[in-house]
């Protein structure tokens, strides 16, 4: 959903140089042993998905702005979805499914019908309530468009053809919902071998620790009464709702410094001189993994169960929407985007307090889990936080789409290594099935991510 960590220094900002040519001897080195990669014409393609992303660059922001000027809500972006649909659609050599899986999801293919490499692209557009895009979903967007832009212009030209499918997901409600999930359960992610997108924040980062999440609703029923007359006929179930949420504040103290809870009383009653028969809460439970996750929130049922057995009212207990996983990180892939952003002159964060701080939440997460992926950040030109009426008004102005484009071509050049070097693709897989069992056998799983993703695709924290 978000970073929430704000940019803590400034920087010099700068023009990127060409894609810098690393010559054969260098890219033979750096392909790693035993790589078939043909570094001259890997070069070349980089080239060519730089110069075909530049060359769409005034319909790509086009396409951006007009998604930011009408905000859609989560799983009602029929303007955003259509609009992107029909932007592959108008363009040669794009297979597109206008209404897949969800009515505002879409599925746009290129290439290979049993392909040897097939990457996708994630494309996000729907907003939040009251804000618009102060996520920024509109530049998700565009990148991923951009990005599979991009790795079709680099190699739809190539003799002989190379056996590769590009696929872009339109994937709705991520804010709210989890559309991502929807489409996993629905079997869209099959047959991927690695998946990207990337996301607006205050620093380049090609990795954050996004946390797992789970969304719940309470309910208390109680039994109504006169609050002066006979108050003793009545079931309090805003005493409920108010001991659950201070249950949950003692709670605090034995929590682990990357949890966190939060929550709000959205009913608490009618009247002063009438026992509240019903109350109801929204609460938020996050973790740094799965596994926590279900330890908090346990630990937080528990919590809610207990002010219904103080005040005898009948407690409700429901998921609010799917739960989030925490973000896999694959420290091969973004160490691969990471040194691909260097030579298009992105300046990646290093303070310690950004890469290592608790993250939002994102349903990407869960893809992280059933294919390999990257999810990193990207600035945008401002110092805004997320999910504010200043990142709103920055996520539209005409300086982000340097930086949206920027990105877009760091993704497009780090698939089209991943297409043209096989043991690359070999380790990221060896990655992702490391850093699911760290996930299934280890209670510790933060620790571990760090130690294994490198930081933000560094060699060290």
């Amino acid at each position: 959903m978000y970073p929430v960590s704000p940019a803590t220094y400034s920087r010099p900002r700068a023009e990127p140089p060409a894609v810098e040519a690393m010559g054969p001897e260098k890219e033979a080195q750096s392909a790693g042993a035993g790589s078939m990669a043909d570094p001259v014409q890997l070069e070349q393609c980089r080239q060519r998905a730089a110069d075909t992303i530049e060359l769409e660059a005034e319909p790509l922001s086009a396409l951006s702005r007009d998604i930011w000027s009408q905000p859609e809500l989560a799983y009602k972006e029929h303007r955003a979805h259509e609009r992107l649909a029909g932007f592959f659609s108008s363009r040669e050599g794009w297979r597109v499914e206008r209404r897949y899986k969800l009515d505002t999801a879409f599925r746009a293919e290129w290439g290979a019908a049993a392909p040897a490499v097939h990457v996708g692209f994630l494309c996000e557009y729907d907003a939040l309530p009251g804000l618009g895009h102060a996520c920024g979903h509109n530049l998700i967007a565009e990148v991923g468009a951009a990005a599979a832009l991009g790795v079709k212009g680099a190699l739809e030209d190539l003799q002989p053809p190379v056996g590769v499918k590009v696929t872009v997901l339109g994937t709705p409600a991520e804010e709210e919902g989890g559309g991502k999930i929807d489409l996993i359960q629905a079997g869209a992610f099959d047959g991927m071998h690695v998946v990207f997108m990337a996301h607006p924040g205050q620093e380049d980062a090609a990795y954050l620790p996004d946390v797992a999440v789970h969304d719940m609703l309470v309910k208390y029923q109680g039994k109504s009464s006169h609050a002066a007359a006979y108050p003793w006929e009545g079931v309090n179930a805003l005493d409920a709702a108010v001991l659950a949420y201070n249950n949950v504040s003692a709670l605090r103290q034995q929590m682990k410094p990357t949890w966190r809870v939060h929550g709000v009383i959205t009913n608490g009653g009618v009247k002063p001189n009438i026992i509240p028969s019903y109350s109801e809460l929204e609460f938020s439970v996050r973790a740094s993994s799965r596994r926590d996750l279900v330890i908090l929130q346990d630990k937080i049922n528990a919590c809610f169960k207990a002010a219904a057995d103080a005040t005898g009212c009948r407690m409700e207990l429901s998921p609010i929407s799917h739960t989030y996983y925490n973000v896999l990180p694959n420290k091969t892939l973004a160490k691969t985007f990471l040194d691909n952003g260097k030579k298009l002159g992105m300046k990646f964060t290093t303070n310690e307090l950004v890469l290592n701080n608790v993250s939002g939440s994102t349903d990407f997460g869960n893809v992280s889990f059933v294919v390999p992926g990257i999810h990193p950040y990207f600035y945008i030109g401002s110092e805004a936080l997320n999910h504010t009426e200043a990142y709103t008004e920055a996520a539209g102005s005409k300086e982000a789409q340097f930086y949206a484009l920027r990105t877009a071509k760091a993704l497009a050049m780090t698939a089209l290594d991943v297409i043209f070097k096989p043991d690359l693709l070999q380790i990221i897989n060896e990655d992702f099935k490391m850093m699911k069992q760290i996930e299934d056998d280890d209670s510790n799983v933060l620790a571990k991510v760090r130690e294994s993703s490198g930081g933000a695709g560094s060699a060290s924290r």
